[in-house]
This record gives C-alpha cells, sequence and structure tokens, in this order.
C-alpha cells in the first residue's frame, strides 16, 4: 500500500523536521516535504498529532518460548504496537534460555509467522543463565542476536563479566547488565527504607544496584570496551554513570518509566503490581532519574515489558512475581511526566525512546529520511486517557497504573510501511 501522511508536525531529531507531508511507498519512505500530491496514493490526515520515527523498546520480556501462558510474541508484538512501539528486544529469560542459535532462530521465525512489529533477540552471556560458563556469542551474534545479557539474574563472578566483556569486544558486541548483587538483596521485596519498616516488608538496599554498577564501569574502563546498564533506579548509580561518562568510559544506560512516575509509596496498599526489580525507589532518586534523562546521562527510555499470570500477583506480596507489563503505557507515563514534567522536550524523548535504542543495539530505525524503513509512531499529544488494563493487547495486565490519568495517546503505528494499530485497534 502506499500512503500519503498529511499535515502531521514531524518530530525527528535525527532528520528533518517540522510540519511535512510523508509519502510511503514499498515499505520505505519514498519523500518528504511541506506539500506532496499523490493521486495513487491512500491519503491520511494527520493534522493535530506528532509524528515520530517509531519507538524502539531496547528491554522487553516477550516470554516465549516456554512461557507462552504469561505472554507469547503474537500477543506481545500486539501490545507493543498498541504502545506506538515498532520494534522491540527481547531479554533471553525464557524457557529454553536463549543461548542457542536454535533458540534465537525459533524467536526471529515466530517473529515472522505471527508478530506485528520488529523483534530482535537478545541472548544470554552465560549458557543457562548460571554465569558458569560463556555463551557461544560469536555464533549467537551470526544467528541475530542484537546484543547479550542475562537479564533476571546477574553475572554474580566479576571473572566471568571480565571474560564476556573482552570476548564480547573482538566483535563490538554490547552486553547488557543486570546489575543486582544478590548478597546485598537477599529475601528484599521492596526498597529498604522507612517505608518498607512501616508496611513490614523486607526491604532490597540500593546497594545492591550500586555495588555492581560501579563494577561494571570499572570493568568497561579497565578494558576500554563498552557496556550497558539496565534499569536505573538510584540517585548513586545515576551519578556513577554520570562520572564514568566525563571519564571517557564507554557505558550507556537505560531507565524505565516506573521509575520516573513512582515511588515507594505507591506499595502502601500492599498491590503486588508495584513489585519489580529494582523496586520503586524514594522521590528524590524519582527526581535524580529525572535529571539523567535531562542531561543525557540515561540514554534510553526502555519499558522492562514484563508480563505475568494474574495468579503470580495474586498472592502476599512477598510471594508475587517481579515486574509490570508496559509496553501499552511506556509513552503516556513518560510523555506525562517527562515532557509535561518538564525534564524533557518532546523531541529529547524522542531521542530517548527511539533515537538513541536503536544507535545503543546498532540496528536500523530512528530517523525518517527518503530510503529508510517507513517505521513510523504517530501519537496526539494533547489527547487525556485513563488506564485500563482490561483493554490491554498484553496477557499481562500486571500494571500498578490501573485508572491512572496520562496526556499522550498513540494515534498510529506503522512498521515497514503498514499500519498495525491505529485509533485503538490493532490491524492485522
Amino acid at each position: 500500500m502506499k500512503y500519503l501522511l498529511k499535515n502531521a508536525d514531524v518530530v525527528n531529531p535525527a532528520g528533518e523536521s517540522g510540519r511535512l507531508d510523508i509519502l510511503v511507498d514499498e515499505g520505505r519512505v519514498a519523500h518528504m516535504a511541506a506539500q506532496i500530491a499523490c493521486a495513487d496514493a491512500q491519503e491520511i490526515d494527520l493534522e493535530g498529532t506528532n509524528l515520530m520515527p517509531g519507538l524502539i523498546d531496547m528491554h522487553s520480556h516477550l516470554r516465549e518460548p516456554g512461557y507462552e501462558y504469561k505472554e507469547t510474541i503474537a500477543t506481545g508484538t500486539r501490545a507493543a504496537a498498541a504502545g506506538g512501539f515498532t520494534a522491540v528486544a527481547a531479554m533471553p529469560n525464557t524457557y529454553p534460555v536463549c543461548d542457542s542459535e536454535a533458540v534465537v532462530a525459533q524467536i526471529l521465525e515466530k517473529a515472522r509467522a505471527e508478530g506485528v512489529v520488529k523483534v530482535y533477540p537478545i541472548a544470554a552471556i552465560t549458557k543457562g543463565q548460571k554465569g558458569e560458563e560463556l555463551a557461544e556469542m560469536g555464533l549467537l551474534r551470526a544467528a541475530g542476536a542484537v546484543a547479550f545479557s542475562d537479564d533476571g539474574q546477574p553475572v554474580e563472578d566479576p571473572r566471568m563479566m571480565r571474560l564476556g566483556l573482552q570476548y564480547a569486544k573482538n566483535f563490538d558486541a554490547l552486553l547488557i547488565s543486570h546489575c543486582e548483587d544478590k548478597r546485598l538483596v537477599g529475601n528484599g521485596v521492596m526498597n529498604e527504607g522507612i517505608m518498607s519498616a512501616k508496611l513490614g516488608l523486607a526491604g532490597i538496599s540500593r546497594a545492591g544496584e550500586e555495588a555492581m554498577v560501579s563494577r561494571e564501569l570499572i570493568l568497561a574502563e579497565t578494558l576500554h570496551t563498552r557496556v550497558h546498564i539496565a534499569h536505573v533506579s538510584t540517585r548513586l548509580s545515576v551519578e556513577l554513570i554520570r562520572q564514568a561518562k566525563k571519564r571517557g568510559v564507554r557505558v550507556s544506560a537505560e531507565t524505565c518509566p516506573h521509575y520516573f512516575a513512582a515511588t515507594e509509596e505507591l506499595v502502601e496498599g500492599y498491590d503486588a503490581n508495584t513489585r519489580v526489580n529494582p523496586p520503586l525507589r524514594t522521590e528524590d532518586d524519582r527526581q535524580a532519574i529525572l535529571e539523567g534523562l535531562h542531561d543525557g546521562t540515561l540514554d534510553v527510555i526502555a519499558t522492562d515489558h514484563a508480563p505475568h499470570h494474574r495468579d503470580e500477583k495474586l498472592v502476599e506480596y512477598s510471594l508475587a512475581a517481579s515486574g509490570i507489563a508496559g509496553f501499552e503505557t511506556a509513552f503516556g507515563l513518560s510523555y506525562t511526566h517527562c515532557v509535561l514534567g518538564g525534564a524533557l522536550g518532546l523531541e529529547e524523548l524522542v531521542q530517548r525512546m527511539s533515537v538513541a535504542p536503536a544507535r545503543v543495539l546498532g540496528v536500523e530505525g530512528g530517523v525518517l529520511a527518503a530510503g529508510k524503513p517507513a517505521d513510523i509512531t504517530v501519537a496526539d499529544c494533547r489527547q487525556e486517557y485513563t488506564v485500563d488494563v482490561a483493554s490491554f493487547y498484553s496477557k499481562g495486565r500486571n500494571n500498578p497504573f490501573d485508572g491512572w490519568r496520562l496526556t499522550g495517546k498513540i494515534r498510529m503505528t506503522m512498521v515497514d510501511g503498514k499500519i498495525v494499530y491505529r485509533d485503538g485497534a490493532v490491524v492485522i
């Protein structure tokens, strides 16, 4: 299908922006100009909206293979499309773990057959995510893995992480670190502090994250290689990364919407949907995350989309699974709390949610220009709406923002020139 997208305000940090028409033909951007006429194209009037390069989520959990009762590639990619994402990178904590060429191939084939957005597999750093033996990163990268992480499990042995960074350096592969020292975290279930004491819940020391962030930065600096820090949640973590960047360390970092939209105060009702790893932190930490996004210390906003079956959340807080199903609230939370909150402009938000993820992962996307894939997200940044988890496309309804009023509604998602989501419905 040939489309002529008219009258949108284009927000395109790595390319041409402004009031532009965009002609889409054969899956690619054919032309961008102030006024375009094309008699044989289907015209779509996008007056009052912002058109952006497709959002890219570099940290998600699609659960397939092995945990299809939580999510599948089919349901997860539909949820992603509804959230404005044209591509997602899937973490390897599947069953079996994504640590072999066969599993990478299975994910890619399933995504081609049943997915509606692009799926980039992330393979494990160590076999079985056990932290004992490095996975065959070279073969996995050749098979289609875009990065490596033991996310869900830290690589606790510093020698093993050092070896992983050295090995990855040979082919400039990206290692994504889940920064958690389990010996410091213990049996904690929420942020350690006054609120955990008040609620009678075991606390998680922020040192469990910060000590591991320090280790990864030191290793990357020593080895002159790059590392990516996942789901940053504390002030000290932000400052450690900020100082490392000033020293020239090749580090990139991400945070997630729940770390700048909420705090540990949300746990007070014992809603297990607020249980996430790392945990929701304090207001001071929340402000530090916003500061880190503002000054570029934090390169990326990722969802850490982690869907769970309702039975894994409808239990005592200490027994509940950790994670938030985040695809379908990510843009609204980010626009409301970052843009309307004053930490970022809309162009900077697109930088964090599209341009930077493409750059960090080394994948196509993040820019609209003639000849580039027509991966496009359209949002009405004036529209307010109420989050309704019952309407999610994701199997996971574990989201603590149900009922929240947000601003910034996704209107359309286009992948390779095909409309996959429009005005509240997935289109297949």
